[in-house]
């Protein structure tokens, strides 16, 4: 069987070779700590279990949702405005399997063959393995550290933009730990809406921002729906990745889209984690807080602890995951990659799975508790895998 020119741009090789080499680490009877893939350690409220055990016991909710539920639209305009200050209407919003597929789906939306999309550099895969699969032509974007990994729109020349059928934005940023100001918003929708450039913002850690600021809506932004959606998750936020509840919303053209293609791929969100939905959306937000202070007292411990033993790295600004520089001593993200596993026992992920411009740094995820996150640096630091001898 010949799988499609297509798969060719999706290795998982790198994945592959770290959960193989872990599981020969364990075999091996070596204690290993996983800071690799971003799934939440913390356990989901209990709000969220109980009303899952409670609807997942309801016959008549294992019927087709094609539709959305009014009841779970109306909490996301709600939420919205509650939380952002921003009005949407029913026509604007649409649930998604997860918003990595609805990148997918949204690209497939979008897309003609050869369309040229903007995609930042470091990113998320999906940001450009979506628009590649809908064969579009990729842009890549670098979000450099002495910029604050912000997008430049002066260094995008008028050729490529006047070409540029959609841009992916992502603050606060994975994999690289930062947000941005209010300023920066405003001159996206100024960059769209001169060269007509849809936006594509993915909002997945708005909840999770360290500093004590308040994330904010891409669609807070004055004519920011004339040019794009948002896509928002509870994956990360209330820690029930599995479930995978998220949605879109924003420019209703768009969300019409997206509602149609989806409607030839899937049969919309199993309806009890739509009554999950309902109840988080609805409900009182005291396990956000516990959530972000977690991954903030989390960063903080692993940051000064690989301080102290020489291995300087910035704060998150948020998300959930650490953005490291490699030591002086390594140039490829991939080779430290595998050294720290085998000498140190602790995983991570190259920067170099993120684009080209991620090479030089490796993504720590915040996913193991503070006793793990000790023991982790100190088998770092007597790995000797710091010396620069």
């Amino acid at each position: 069987m010949i799988l499609s020119k297509k798969m060719e741009g999706l290795s998982s090789a790198v994945f592959s070779v770290l959960s193989k080499r872990k599981m020969e680490l364990i075999a091996g009877g070596a204690d290993v700590i996983d800071f690799s893939i971003g799934t939440p350690d913390i356990p989901p409220s209990q709000r969220a279990i109980e009303t899952l055990i409670r609807e997942c016991g309801k016959i008549e909710n294992y019927k087709y949702a094609i539709n959305d539920t009014d009841e779970m639209v109306q909490a996301v305009i709600g939420w919205y405005q509650r939380r952002y200050g921003v009005e949407l209407q029913e026509n604007e919003v649409v649930s998604l399997l997860g918003s990595q597929g609805g990148f997918g789906e949204t690209a497939l939306a979008l897309i003609n063959p050869g369309d040229v999309v903007l995609t930042p550099d470091p990113g998320y895969p999906i940001f450009t393995v979506g628009p590649l699969l809908a064969g579009a032509e990729i842009h890549r974007l670098p979000l450099l550290r002495e910029n604050n990994y912000l997008v430049d729109f002066d260094c995008i020349d008028e050729e490529t933009a006047d070409r540029a059928k959609f841009i992916i934005v992502s603050y606060p940023n994975n994999p690289t730990c930062v947000t941005a100001p209010r300023d920066f918003y405003i001159r996206l929708v100024e960059f769209a809406k001169k060269y007509d450039i849809i936006v594509l913002h993915d909002n997945a850690y708005s909840e999770l921002i360290f500093d004590g600021s308040i994330g904010e809506s891409f669609l807070s932004i004055p004519g920011a729906t004339d040019v794009g959606i948002e896509f928002n998750s509870l994956s990360k936020t209330y820690s029930i990745p599995g479930c995978r509840i998220a949605f879109a919303v924003g420019n209703s053209t768009i969300i019409e889209g997206l509602k149609t293609l989806k409607s030839h791929v899937d049969y919309g969100m199993f309806l009890p984690f739509q009554k999950v939905a309902v109840e988080l959306l609805n409900g009182p937000q005291d396990y956000v807080e516990l959530v972000r202070d977690t991954y903030k007292s989390r960063g903080e411990l692993l940051v000064s602890g690989l301080s102290r033993i020489g291995w300087n790295i910035d704060k998150p600004a948020g998300s959930m995951f650490v953005w490291a520089p490699l030591p002086s001593n390594y140039t490829s993200s991939f080779q430290f990659t595998m050294n720290l596993m085998d000498k140190a026992g602790v995983i991570v992920v190259p920067g170099s799975s993120f684009g080209p411009r991620g090479e030089g740094f490796v993504r720590i995820a915040l996913v193991q508790q503070e006793d793990k996150i000790i023991q982790a640096v100190e088998n770092i630091k007597n790995s000797g895998i710091l010396n620069y001898n």
